[in-house]
């Protein structure tokens, strides 16, 4: 039988698997699905519920998110409704053995986390204006009224910290993520617990008390974190630790012991690797570093939201990391002795765990993702869902054929994908896609864009080279070597897939890449014409402007490229040196952008630059502007942009490729 091309359209059936959540006594495991709806332009989310290792849908007519268990039978979920009132979050309640979702209360807020402390109480956070911190105790007639003053408002809007916008948030000047505490019964009460300029980062809950960690946000964010405990019992809060000294995350109760990931970043700057540290008497006692990032990097664009990325279960850490180009599973006691419970190709991108199993989402080379179980020593591996089995039926997958190679000194490999119907007697066009990041990796999944690419007669090739993650923080640190040791890893790579794959014509290779892949791509056609053409998507041209305009800049910026700070001749020098736009004079190669107007992570005046620096000198170019997306619109864009780009970028490499 001939095979189908995976085509653009495709990404319309997938169903992306999210939230993975086990009941608290471990009978059921609820995650949700979320699938494109193309007339609506969005993705709706149905919540599914698995015993005893079989899975059925819970919710259908409703799009339906999970927020958390509330027993061992019922979830509380929330709906997106077009009569909702502005700035509250309504909740609703399911019985799991059969019924209707059922209203349950109305958060007077804005919510984004919630953890019950034990029946009728719960720990949530949720959006404060930090010139109306109490807001959340108006009544509606003062919320209405608030609302009208609101939308007089509209065509203004006033900044006065720093950042006053963030990626997929939108303007957040003056907001502020506080923690409160909810308690239901005949009449909810709500009380705010932090003071109108603290941030929170996180917080959980053990016990009857509520842990969290965040900063004072005045005129500009911090990177330190402070770690606090609020005791529900006697309503009394405690600092556990009240210095500017590490970045702390992570936070985990094991054995009655407050453990956190903690940096304190002056060894390998704000990308350092955090260590697990143990916060007692004030202090950050260091215990281990983990040699491996802990989380998934694997970059993809096939999964939309995610889920838990560690989990503490009857005091043993269960976390995900990025060894090499793959993610794996690993367990810590109390001691923090490590071990590996899960290490195969792919991507597993979020988990959750019981006293019996553990349950994550994983990805491979050939599949989509899917929700899979094992037993808590890493036996017995078993699929519960194949909701995306029928989406790659009969169709053309190319499978990666790795690729070894050195360059700078380094031994790295990467992959190509064969083009669909190879015939060694033709040549073709080729592929060069480069990962976002710098720190994250490309793996052996399922990569649309690049399995399109492959359908379509092209060969393409990625590798991970040096920044990535996976390798180590000294592999990953590439402060003040942007542009070079990274642009030679390349341009060494290609040449090694070239003389590897001679049906690879040279004179048709096109690149592209995103967000630090999109800097690359900028960087590249300034210091090489050797691709016909490239596609820079989400981009970087000019790290002064970058640093002074995007929501990470300030110190991301300065950090990145080995410069002390911002201001001053030697620090803009630095930042200049790594720029793309520095060398735009005298590029040749036709070139697409590709930017989103709400991108706050990389701004659109970014592309906008390198675009108008190639216009000015009659170089091929063309820049398309997606509105009321964001830096994530590869990965969560709505459908119809989505559809739209990789058909931009597609048919811009067919035209300089004379692909048909």
């Amino acid at each position: 039988m001939k095979q189908k091309p995976v085509e653009i359209r495709d990404l319309l059936d997938f169903r992306y698997p999210e939230n993975l959540q086990y009941s608290p006594e471990g009978t059921y495991l609820a995650f949700q699905t979320a699938k494109a709806e193309e007339e609506k332009n969005t993705y709706h989310r149905d919540v599914w519920v698995v015993k005893d290792g079989t899975p059925r849908q819970l919710t259908a007519a409703a799009s339906t998110s999970i927020v958390m268990w509330d027993d061992d039978t019922h979830l509380i979920v929330s709906r997106p409704s077009p009569d909702a009132e502005p700035g509250v979050t309504q909740l609703y309640k399911i019985d799991v053995n059969g019924g209707e979702a059922q209203e349950w209360i109305v958060l007077p807020f804005p919510m984004s986390g919630m953890k019950k402390v034990k029946d009728g109480l719960y720990a949530v956070t949720g959006m404060i204006d930090k010139n109306d911190p109490d807001a959340y105790r108006d009544n509606a007639e003062t919320r209405k009224k608030k609302a009208e003053e609101a939308k007089k408002e509209a065509d203004y809007q006033v900044v006065d910290e720093v950042p006053f916008w963030f990626n997929g948030a939108g303007f957040t000047n003056g907001k502020r993520t506080a923690l409160f505490t909810a308690k239901t019964g005949e009449k909810l009460k709500v009380r705010r617990l932090t003071a109108p300029l603290f941030d929170v980062s996180e917080f959980i809950v053990d016990g009857e008390d509520i842990w969290y960690a965040g900063n004072t946000k005045d005129r500009t964010n911090s990177l330190y974190t402070k770690v606090y405990v609020y005791h529900t019992g006697t309503k009394k809060k405690e600092t556990v630790y009240g210095k500017n000294t590490h970045s702390i995350g992570g936070l985990m109760r094991m054995n009655g012991r407050l453990f956190v990931q903690a940096s304190d970043m002056k060894e390998y700057g704000v990308n350092e690797t955090a260590k697990i540290c143990e916060i007692r008497d004030g202090k950050v006692r260091e215990i281990r570093k983990p040699e491996r990032s802990l989380y998934s990097a694997v970059a993809g664009d096939t999964m939309l939201g995610g889920g838990k990325g560690s989990v503490v279960r009857n005091d043993v850490f269960y976390t995900l990391a990025t060894d090499e180009d793959h993610t794996v599973l690993w367990k810590y006691d109390t001691a923090f002795n490590k071990e590996v419970l899960y290490d195969q190709p792919g991507a597993v991108f979020f988990l959750d765990v019981s006293d019996k199993a553990i349950a994550f989402a994983r990805e491979t080379a050939d599949s989509l993702g899917e929700i899979f179980e094992m037993n808590l020593d890493g036996t017995d591996i078993r699929q519960i869902t194949s909701m995306n089995a029928d989406v790659l039926k009969d169709k053309y997958v190319a499978m990666p054929q790795r690729i070894d190679y050195t360059s700078e000194g380094e031994t790295l490999h990467g992959w190509v994908l064969p083009p669909k119907d190879f015939n060694e007697k033709k040549t073709y066009p080729a592929v060069l896609d480069i990962h976002g990041g710098p720190r994250a990796v490309y793996g052996e999944i399922f990569f649309h864009e690049m399995q399109v690419w492959a359908s379509k007669g092209y060969f393409v090739f990625f590798t991970n080279i040096r920044g990535s993650d996976g390798r180590g923080d000294a592999f990953a640190d590439i402060r003040g070597k942007y542009g070079y040791v990274d642009f030679m890893n390349l341009m060494h790579f290609t040449d090694a897939v070239l003389k590897a794959y001679p049906n690879i014509d040279p004179k048709r290779v096109c690149e592209t890449g995103g967000s630090y892949g999109g800097f690359m791509t900028n960087w590249i056609i300034t210091h090489t014409d050797r691709f016909c053409c490239a596609a820079s998507q989400r981009s970087i041209s000019n790290w002064i402007s970058m640093s002074l305009i995007s929501d990470i800049g300030p110190y991301f910026g300065p950090d990145q490229c080995g410069a002390a700070g911002l201001f001053g001749a030697a620090n803009i020098e630095e930042l200049w040196k790594h720029s793309p736009l520095r060398r735009a004079e005298g590029v040749k190669t036709p070139t697409l952008f590709i930017h989103s107007d709400e991108d706050y992570r990389c701004p659109l005046p970014e592309g906008i630059q390198m675009m108008q620096a190639l216009a000015v000198q009659n170089v091929e170019t063309r820049l398309v502007i997606f509105h009321g997306e964001n830096h994530e619109l590869s990965r969560s864009g709505k459908p119809a942009h989505r559809i739209r780009r990789l058909k931009e970028i597609t048919d811009w490499f067919d035209r300089h490729t004379a692909v048909k």
